[in-house]
Formats: structure tokens, C-alpha cells, sequence
């Protein structure tokens, strides 16, 4: 009866320790949950920020016959520098995640579930990789080209007043001709770079619309499985 009795118990107390394991699982995930709503909501900002940017960059070909016309006509050039001279990236919402990692949460997680929390932070991971090589080193070229390209009593009043990036409202205005140099090759220089720029734009917005339709995969899956609201 006594190893019946302590039996039984440590059935009680395995049943119980299973229980509080579960929900903790089904915390965790709900908390993913949330964050990935967050994240898709930030993307989708990211994405109308790319969009305006990408839309006044296609103006680069008008600029480009314009200036070369004459090397004093650079007032186009104004939107474009603009646009080129900064960039919002996205930043995942971790908080979960950095709670799964440090506190050993993945092992109470079906395989299902973590994997797919798993690929989905490997996805972010290769997006950060792509802005921090071939996108970075692609708006390096445009800024270190203009640098040498521009009249820094031009440019700089100019830095100053759009510091800032606001949207369609902010307008490149020079008080007077931009180029230091009347160097043709060092003006298509920067046009081409500009345009490598421009591909690289869009290959960051299709690497965030991806990591964007991962996302919704997820909270559909999370949804659907935990009935979340």
C-alpha cells in the first residue's frame, strides 16, 4: 500500500509538472504571437517608406539627361539625394525570442511550433545579412561619389534642412549649382551607383516582403491551432 500510495504520487506530481510545462509553452507562444502582429505592422510602414523612396529614384533617368545637358542644371538632383541619403531598417521584435534562448524555453515547444519559429528568425537573420554588406556597401559608393562630386556650401545648408526624411513633402533645393567639379565621369559615376542603389532597394523590399509573408503564415498557423483572438 505504501509503494502504491508513493506511486501514485509521483504520477500526481509528473501529471502536474506536465500541466504547468504546457502552459508555459502555450505563454510562449501566445507572447510570439503577439510580437509577430508587431512585426508585420512595422514592416508594413518599412515597405511605404521604401515605396516613396523607390518612386523618386525612377526620376534618376530624367536627372541624368537633364544634368548631363548641363552640368549646372542640378536642381533634380535634389529628390534623388535625398532619397539616397538614408535608410530605415527593420528590427525584429525579440522579446520572445530572447526568452526562449536564454530560458530554455524551445524545449518545452512541440517540433512543430519551434521550427517554425526558428526559420522564421533565420529569415530575419539573412535579411540583416543583405543590409549589412551588399545593401550598406551600395549606399556607401553613392555618398562617398557625392562627397567628392558636390560644393560643400551647397550641399551641407542642404543637409541640414532635410536631415530628416518626410516623405513626399520633403524637397531637394539648392541655393545654387551643386558640382564642385565639372568632372563628366565622376557625374556618371554617381548616376550609376545611384542606380546599383536603386536594385539593391528593391532587393531589400523583396527580402521584407518574404520575411513579411512568413509572418502571416505564422500568425494564421498560431491562430488556427491556439484559437488566439
Amino acid at each position: 500500500m505504501l509503494f502504491l500510495a508513493v506511486f501514485c504520487g509521483f504520477l500526481a506530481e509528473y501529471q502536474l509538472e506536465h500541466m504547468i510545462e504546457k502552459d508555459r509553452a502555450k505563454q510562449y507562444i501566445s507572447s510570439f504571437y503577439e510580437d509577430l502582429k508587431s512585426d508585420t505592422a512595422r514592416i508594413d510602414q518599412l515597405l511605404a517608406y521604401d515605396d516613396k523612396k523607390i518612386d523618386a529614384l525612377n526620376d534618376m533617368y530624367n536627372c541624368y539627361d537633364t544634368v548631363l545637358k548641363d552640368l549646372k542644371a542640378t536642381a533634380c538632383m535634389g529628390t534623388l539625394i535625398i532619397h539616397s541619403r538614408s535608410n530605415r531598417g527593420f528590427v525584429l521584435t525579440d522579446r520572445t525570442l530572447k526568452q526562449l534562448a536564454n530560458a530554455g524555453g524551445y524545449r518545452l515547444l512541440n517540433k512543430g511550433d519551434a521550427d517554425s519559429i526558428i526559420a522564421y528568425e533565420n529569415s530575419y537573420k539573412g535579411y540583416l545579412d543583405f543590409q549589412a554588406t551588399v545593401f550598406q556597401q551600395s549606399q556607401d559608393n553613392v555618398r562617398n561619389t557625392l562627397s567628392q562630386l558636390a560644393d560643400f556650401r551647397v550641399l551641407a545648408p542642404h543637409q541640414l534642412t532635410t536631415a530628416t526624411f518626410l516623405g513626399d513633402t520633403a524637397r531637394g533645393v539648392f541655393n545654387g549649382p551643386l558640382f564642385f567639379t565639372e568632372d563628366r565621369v565622376l557625374v556618371n559615376k554617381w548616376f550609376n551607383e545611384l542606380a546599383m542603389y536603386l536594385r539593391t532597394t528593391n532587393g531589400q523590399r523583396n527580402s521584407i516582403i518574404q520575411l513579411k509573408t512568413k509572418a502571416n503564415s505564422l500568425i494564421r498557423y498560431f491562430k488556427n491551432k491556439y484559437h488566439f483572438d
